[in-house]
């Protein structure tokens, strides 16, 4: 589950594998945690990832080779941080691209003069 105070859940859903990619690509490693309050950050708080949506995202990253992880013991802890990979990189300036593309052209279906008539027909 998503927990996003403006957004629909499929919004996020479908976002969330950028979003996770943009931020390992502008930070050397992340942990689960850290990332999850960096989106936060980021959005005011619109957007709240849980740990459901968060790790099986992660893991699905890792099983396709676009992360690595790494463990590290904190105390009596271990914290488990994720790295891109060179593919992860090379994704994620995809992913990224990809999606300001889509928002270019949802804008100009968005504002075209005759959408909301054609919604409301």
């Amino acid at each position: 589950m998503y927990i996003c105070l403006m957004y629909s859940n499929d919004l996020i859903k479908g976002t969330l594998r950028t979003i996770i990619l943009k931020l390992l690509s502008e930070n050397s490693r992340m942990y689960g945690y850290e990332i999850t309050q960096r989106v936060k950050e980021l959005t005011d708080d619109e957007i709240q990832l849980t740990e459901g949506a968060l790790y099986p995202m992660l893991h699905k990253l890792e099983a396709e080779g676009a992360v690595t992880t790494e463990q590290v013991n904190i105390g009596k802890r271990v914290r488990k941080y994720y790295k891109l990979t060179t593919n992860g990189s090379a994704e994620a300036e995809e992913k990224v691209s990809e999606f300001l593309r889509f928002m270019e052209t949802m804008k100009v279906v968005l504002n075209h003069k005759n959408t909301f008539q054609l919604w409301q027909s």
